[in-house]
């Protein structure tokens, strides 16, 4: 069983952005989403998820409209903005040329590089 693992800064919008461009979903969808893919090892609290959906809609990257849910009550539905999906792009590329770079430098050898 995997274990909870603390995001890197920045990480959490970015995941935030990615999961939003799959179409319009609320706050409490995304964090399930993120639990479900990273197999529970993303573990998102509130505390933490809406004050970065806030933080994301005050820069124009999200835009969110109330709406009713399946279960019938009223939530927030947050969409990727224009500006949004750039950053998003942004983002990505930059994340994977760190996680690139970083297993690089976990492939050395004590002896030096292979």
């Amino acid at each position: 069983m995997a274990t909870k693992s603390d995001l890197p800064q920045g990480t959490l919008d970015l995941l935030i952005l990615k999961v939003v461009a799959l179409g319009p979903v609320h706050g409490y969808a995304i964090a399930q989403r993120l639990g479900q893919v990273s197999r529970h090892v993303v573990q998102v609290p509130q505390g933490s998820l809406y004050p970065a959906l806030h933080r994301l809609e005050n820069r124009g990257l999200l835009a969110g409209d109330w709406k009713e849910t399946e279960t019938g009550r009223e939530a927030k539905f947050y969409r990727l903005t224009g500006k949004g999906r750039a950053q998003l792009e942004t983002e990505a590329a930059s994340w994977q040329r760190l996680t690139e770079a970083v297993a690089l430098i976990l492939k050395l050898s004590e002896g030096g590089a292979e």
